[in-house]
């Protein structure tokens, strides 16, 4: 593998390698989640302190995104008391889900008859031909002509010589002008790993990862989010972006904690369905395909491990983890994902019972399933297990048109019935019928969009989703909000001046980097715009505490890492992972700034730039404040917005925070509940 070419998962990766905050805030009653979730009065979280709140989701009816109805009650349920450092909290919530039962017109009747008509004249080898999603580095334009391949995409790190949107665009104009050529002229459709932002494409506009999202609790700016994240995409040519991630996040240690919303079914329910309906539009045709993921179970491994098992029974199974599939299915998402992980030590890619038995029997599910990066062809799965479970669309890697071609021919139909493969390629034509691919036309990359990638509009966006994500954990004698006039302010931490670690795992390679990775500003330059820039004093190591400084600020927490290697502890044995944290504890360098600046007698101020809550007992009562921005991207503005009091702090925990790592796992609704920080909890002013 060459230099630098990472790969990824969904495309990555070989294997082995003091105010309290008072319920009722997160919901209002009559408020609209669209894409038939609609939480009406009774919805509403109410209580505080020591009220441990409830509340009911009503019935709802509204569009899917690919012109969908849904109906059915839900339950939200509210996270009990508990007692952080500077305050006392409580964390209601009370988002109701979607039924899964009710009616959708999704397909629709005229895609349904134009895909089984193409259908028809189409031989078996193109048929099956639909069925792969090839990487881009193994396929050539002729052969998508000759084949009429289904799908091309790029795994982390894999892109066009020139890195910029316009490179990208002319890369996947390549491609579609190839697949135009082809005897059908069927369009294929381009994945890319969309985690937080077109985040492979130098450039693009970096927005919170969604762990931050979930904390705002806001589905109507998380829509906004998805839409410009979708322009975004849709301005390089990747129209089928691998989000979101509706995984229900339940241990920490999961080094993909940060990709899913929270640890509630309820959460990741409204979430994925406002995700969902920002690519995908409420109504009528759409132009960029959501992929909810990773079916099924995959935020509850036992010890958060990547791709492990997930044990209980089918009843508790359903109840975590199926919700928000339902809410999305309802919504109308046009293709899910499925998950590395197993269940009772089965293979979700290989699981007949719950792809085609659940999630297109009982759920209703018209879209097409896709497989993850390689999935089909590790962890013991092969590829007829793969298509006789249900699996419709199947991502190879290092394998070329002709050798998918041969393997499936040779299954047919001795070991994979015809059927199977005609109900598999109907389903993906349906969904490009419902994305206006069908038309007959050549649809190319709209430069216009391709623009607006990293616009101003955008990042606008960006910095109001980071602003709202802010959760204020400590505020003690109410140095927050700062003052704009303060004399000095000693800056320091490994993140204060790093545009990389802001932005996480997933930014331009699959594990992300440290460093000036992409275009943004860092917290020290978002500090300098706000303050005199000669008032702010930086030492990476919180040293410049002179200087009439009287407030300091430490800047501290994660660096880049995505799945495997975000494990805690992380795998050993490969190469990728190097010198990963063991716990979640601090690192004695974070420590020692804040201490550093204590000492120093400055009020102390500690931002959290992480993926996970994190274990800050060494810092907890010495900090005056401690302010979680997550993983914000490069729109940091919106965290100095919250510091110095342009915008006041709204965000919730979508997790718990626990007091040590014997506590992990710890969620809300546990028996024996007693975190640092209760799910729910933020404080503001």
């Amino acid at each position: 593998m060459a230099a630098g070419f990472l790969v990824s998962s969904c495309s990555r990766k070989q294997p082995g390698g003091g105010t309290g905050n008072t319920g009722g805030t997160l919901n209002t009653g009559g408020s609209l989640n669209t894409g038939g979730l609609l939480e009406t009065g009774g919805a509403v979280g109410t209580g505080s302190g020591g009220v441990s709140p409830t509340g009911a989701g009503g019935g709802g009816v509204g569009s899917g995104g690919i012109t969908g109805t849904g109906t059915g009650g839900g339950s939200g349920t509210g996270a009990g008391t508990g007692t952080g450092a500077g305050g006392t909290g409580d964390g209601g919530s009370g988002a109701g889900t979607a039924g899964a039962s009710g009616t959708r017109t999704f397909p629709t009747q005229a895609c349904l008859d134009k895909a089984s008509a193409l259908l028809a004249m189409m031989t078996s080898d193109e048929k099956i031909a639909q069925l792969q999603q090839i990487e881009r580095a193994n396929v050539s334009a002729s052969d998508i002509t000759t084949y009429g391949i289904g799908s091309v995409y790029s795994q982390g790190g894999s892109g066009p010589s020139t890195n910029t949107p316009a490179g990208w665009a002319d890369m996947i104009d390549g491609f579609r002008k190839a697949a135009f050529a082809s005897r059908l002229k069927i369009p294929i459709i381009y994945g890319l790993d969309v985690v937080h932002g077109v985040g492979p494409v130098y450039g693009a506009t970096i927005f919170p990862h969604n762990v931050g999202l979930g904390a705002t609790r806001d589905p109507a700016l998380v829509e906004q989010v998805a839409a410009a994240v979708a322009e975004e995409a849709a301005g390089v040519g990747a129209d089928f972006p691998f989000a979101p991630v509706v995984a229900v996040a339940r241990d920490e240690r999961w080094g993909r904690t940060y990709e899913a919303f929270g640890e509630t079914p309820e959460l990741a329910s409204m979430m994925g369905v406002a995700y969902a309906n920002g690519f995908q539009k409420r109504s009528g045709p759409f132009t960029v395909l959501a992929n909810a993921k990773h079916y099924l179970g995959d935020g509850g491994t036992a010890n958060g491990v990547n791709a492990g098992n997930t044990s209980g029974d089918e009843t508790a199974l359903r109840a975590l983890h199926l919700t928000p599939y339902q809410a999305v299915v309802s919504a109308g998402v046009g293709s899910i994902m499925a998950s590395y992980s197993s269940w009772q030590g089965t293979r979700m890619h290989a699981n007949t019972a719950m792809l085609t038995g659940v999630l297109k029997g009982d759920l209703g599910f018209a879209g097409f399933i896709g497989s993850d990066y390689n999935g089909c062809y590790q962890n013991g799965v092969t590829v007829a297990s793969c298509l006789n479970a249900g699996v419709d669309m199947l991502m190879t890697f290092n394998q070329s048109a002709s050798a998918f071609l041969s393997s499936v021919r040779s299954l047919v139909p001795s070991t994979v019935p015809q059927s199977r493969i005609d109900d598999a390629a109907r389903r993906i034509l349906t969904v490009k019928c419902e994305m206006g691919l069908l038309d007959g036309g050549m649809r190319l990359v709209d430069r216009n969009l391709t623009a607006q990638v990293g616009s101003s509009a955008h990042r606008a966006i960006a910095r109001r989703a980071v602003a709202a994500s802010i959760v204020v954990l400590k505020n003690d004698g109410g140095v927050l909000p700062l003052s704009k006039s303060v004399p000095g302010l000693a800056l320091g931490g490994k993140t204060a001046d790093n545009v990389g670690n802001q932005c996480g795992g997933w930014t331009v390679t699959w594990q992300g980097q440290s460093g000036a990775v992409v275009p943004g500003a860092t917290i020290k330059q978002a500090l300098e715009s706000v303050v005199t820039a000669d008032h702010v004093h930086y030492a990476l190591d919180g040293s410049a505490t002179g200087n009439g400084s009287t407030v300091g600020i430490a800047v501290i927490g994660e660096t880049p890492y995505s799945e495997g290697c975000g494990d805690i502890p992380s795998p050993q044995g490969g190469t990728s992972c190097v010198s990963r944290p063991t716990t979640l504890s601090l690192d004695s360098a974070d420590v020692a700034v804040v201490q550093k600046m204590k000492s120093a007698g400055l009020k102390t101020v500690v931002v959290l730039v992480t993926g996970r809550p994190l274990i800050i007992d060494q810092i907890a009562s010495i900090a005056d404040a401690i302010v979680v921005a997550w993983l914000p991207g490069t729109e940091v503005l919106g965290v100095t917005d919250v510091l110095f009091g342009d915008t006041h702090p709204t965000g919730k925990l979508p997790h718990t925070w626990p007091t040590s790592m014997s506590q992990i796992p710890i969620n809300s609704g546990d028996a024996n509940y007693s975190p640092l920080y209760p799910y729910g909890y933020g404080l503001t002013y």
